[in-house]
């Protein structure tokens, strides 16, 4: 499932990190992502020619903690479910470490990290015809992933497919009265789900392409830079906004980029 009928949606996600060489090889070889290019001190992957990750060389940067607000995960969104099979297949034969899987009703999703401790997720969504709708609000939940099932969908692997893109990034936030002002006040996306101690936030009807969740780092305060994990954001804007810079409460950059007509 697409998510570029939506005003808003997520282009790529920028990362501060303190090995170029070997977290870049995971992006590429683990994700599946192709190397865009490169010159030494930054580097980006993505899928079908779009950039998807950018990965930002600073080995001065202090090392971030998992208290603090920032990165809970960044979400590929794969186009078909037998490309998550695919993956997953792929993950089982090169002994790939997962942290996690769930069935989320609305999309099946499998958890990982890279070698910095950035959280991953790579998931697939269920048609919007399935997913339970009620006031303006998805349900959904963590229930057990049928693995088995996922798995016997697969295609052969061969990479992340074009049409793979950044489906949603989940943050950790230091108070969520505060990252809804930001995310909807600011970043113009509605509140779509409800979960404790997290709220998910989407645009043109998708179930969320931001999240925030105070589950570790409840009260935090703003970020110290220059530090590892999320550096920024990049916010596709269909909505005729002009390109600008915006930083949620605790510091992080999220970048306004006009939608290409």
């Amino acid at each position: 499932m697409a998510t570029s009928s939506a005003p808003l949606e997520i282009g790529r996600v920028a990362l501060t990190v303190h090995d170029l060489g070997k977290t870049g090889a995971f992006y590429e070889h683990v994700i599946g992502l192709e190397r865009l290019g490169s010159d030494g001190e930054s580097a980006r992957y993505g899928a079908g020619g779009r950039p998807l990750v950018e990965l930002r060389l600073d080995r001065a940067a202090r090392k971030s903690t998992r208290r603090e607000a920032g990165l809970f995960h960044t979400a590929f969104l794969l186009p078909e479910r037998a490309d998550l099979g695919a993956w997953l297949r792929y993950a089982a034969e090169t002994r790939i470490g997962l942290h996690g899987v769930s069935d989320h009703l609305v999309s099946e999703a499998l958890y990982l990290a890279d070698p910095e401790g950035n959280g991953i997720e790579i998931y697939v969504d269920r048609p919007r015809s399935e997913w339970d709708v009620k006031g303006g609000l998805v349900h959904m939940s963590t229930d057990p992933l049928d693995l088995e099932s996922l798995a016997a969908a697969a295609s052969p692997w061969q990479g992340a497919p074009e049409g793979t893109v950044v489906g949603h990034v989940h943050l950790q936030a230091g108070a969520l009265p505060q990252a809804q002002e930001f995310i909807s006040g600011e970043l113009g996306f509605d509140v779509t789900s409800k979960y404790p101690g997290a709220l998910f936030f989407g645009s043109g009807g998708y179930h969320h392409h931001l999240a925030g969740n105070i589950w570790n780092s409840r009260n935090a305060p703003v970020r110290q830079f220059p530090a590892t994990g999320l550096a920024a954001v990049e916010i596709l804007d269909g909505t005729g906004r002009a390109a600008t810079v915006l930083h949620d409460p605790w510091g992080t950059e999220f970048d306004i980029t006009p939608k290409e007509a």
